[in-house]
Order: C-alpha cells, then structure tokens, then sequence
C-alpha cells in the first residue's frame, strides 16, 4: 500500500471528535494545562516553571558564557516580561532571581540587584511585541543548533520528532548582523519568526522557540536541538553516499496536525521539568 493510502486509512480509523492530548493518553486523558485562581498564584506558578526550565538547559549542556535566555510573560500586565539576571549560571536559577522589565527595557520589577541582558531583551521584547499569543520564548547557543545554524537552512522532516516543527511552524532568520544591541536587529528578528512560527534558526547564532507555556517552548528547544544533531549526523552520512529519506509531506503534516497543540506540547516538556523539581529539592522556588 502506498503511503498515501496507507495515511488516509490512518486518518479514517482515528476516533471522531478526540483531541490530541486523547489520542496520546489510552485509558484516562492527561489533564490540561493548569490554571490559577489568582495572578498571584499565576505568576510564581510561571517563574518556578522558568527556573526549572533554565535548570533542563543546564544538564543538557546549553550554556554559553552568559549567552541565552528565556522570558515569560506575566498574566497580569501583559505588556511586561520575566527574564533572566545576567551572568547567573542556568543550573543555579531560582524564581526569585527573575527580573521583571516593560517594553523599554525598564527593569519593574523581581530581582533588580542585577542587570539582565541588553541582546535578549531586545530579542525577546521584539517577540512578545509581534506575537501576543506567546507566553513564553527560549533562546539557546546550543551546540548542535549552532551548527547547523552556519546552513541557513531549514531543518527537513527526517524524523517524526522533526515534523513538530512542519510548515510554518518553522522559521529561519538569514540576517544575521552580529551581536543583537540595536531595536531594529531585535524587530528583524520578531518579524521573521512569523504569526505562527512556533521555533527559529538564526543564522551563525543559535535557536528560539516560542509557546503557549513555559514548558512548551522548552520542550521545542530540546527537540530542535536534538534534530539539528540528528539533521547532521545525517548529513555526514549522506556526504558517504547513504540516500537520506525524508517524511512525506501528508505524514509530516498529520504528526504535526496531532502532536503541536499547546496541551501535547505541555505535557511533553513536563517530564524534563518534573525532574529539576525532584533533583533541587524544591531550591528552585526561593
């Protein structure tokens, strides 16, 4: 059978009416994305997930000097953002650490003992400006991502972990202009990653993902590192004469279709967060 075929028989054995999150769970569903009865609650809930987002890009070997960040809209003023301090070590990050900043650049609120970082504010307030459906971005220099950054390509749909990030959920940003210190350079950046871009290659410079969560945009980073390590490892086997086979395009669009929705990717970064918490012993809330 061809796979056409064999993908339209997938889609007509699939139960009616059922969410992603339904597919995935057999016997009880997953429940959805928590929710808070207070602003309060809404935010410290955010910045503890920050940290152990932070704490994830530790043990996975994303550090970079003081290269990296990740920000977090807050519930309540919606034009405001939490970031990290700069110079602090991911692995040590707390909630309480978080600085709060408007869209000048202004530090408001949280933690403002310590300057955040000027590029990632610039990044990231372009961002939440262009998107105001993202709660949360990411940027890593990851070694894998930098790497295959230096192509200016898109990564092709070479693993069903690859087609989460089908379409134009996909972006790359070809500009790239050296250390981001100007407003322009930051809205470029915005601009590129599109109304429903969901993670970004910045050409000689590293990865972004976006989400609905904080847990979202992480996992996304994880996965996009992960393949642009597998894209190269492809590559490299390619170049001795290995054909590479990529996903049909009606494959690719069905897994993403099924997998990409904010409570999927919820619960797909879960896991990596649940396991800071249980390694810190709770610091990363003080």
């Amino acid at each position: 059978m061809a796979p056409s075929a064999q993908l339209e028989d997938a889609v007509q054995q699939q139960p009616p009416g059922k969410t992603p999150l339904e597919l995935i769970s057999q016997g009880t569903c997953l429940p959805g994305i928590p929710k808070h009865p207070t602003f309060h609650a809404h935010r410290q809930w955010l910045l503890e997930q920050m940290a152990l987002a932070f704490r994830v890009f530790s043990r996975k070997g994303y550090t970079d000097g003081m290269a990296g960040h990740i920000s977090v809209r807050d519930p309540e003023h919606p034009h405001t953002f939490w970031t990290n301090p700069l110079a602090v070590h991911f692995g040590l990050l707390k909630a309480s650490d978080m600085i709060l900043v408007d869209y000048q650049g202004k530090p408001i609120g949280g933690n403002m003992s310590k300057p955040a970082n000027a590029a990632g504010f610039l990044i990231h307030s372009a961002v939440h400006k262009a998107r105001p459906d993202v709660v949360a971005a990411c940027h890593t220099h990851s070694p894998h991502g930098m790497a295959w950054s230096a192509f200016g390509r898109p990564l092709e749909m070479l693993t069903q972990d690859a087609a989460y990030l089908y379409g134009e959920a996909q972006a790359v940003y070809k500009d790239f202009g050296g250390v981001v210190l100007t407003e322009e350079e930051g809205d470029r950046i915005g601009a590129a990653l599109g109304p429903k871009g969901k993670s970004m290659i910045l050409q000689n410079h590293g990865l972004l993902t976006v989400g609905t969560t904080v847990e979202e945009a992480c996992f996304l980073m994880t996965l996009m590192e992960r393949a642009c390590q597998c894209q190269l490892l492809a590559e490299a086997a390619a170049a001795n004469g290995l054909p590479k086979v990529l996903i049909p395009e009606e494959s690719a669009k069905f897994t993403f279709d099924n997998s990409s929705d904010p409570e999927t990717l919820y619960w797909e970064g879960h896991p990596d967060l649940q396991y800071e918490a249980y390694k810190s012993q709770g610091e990363y809330r003080n």
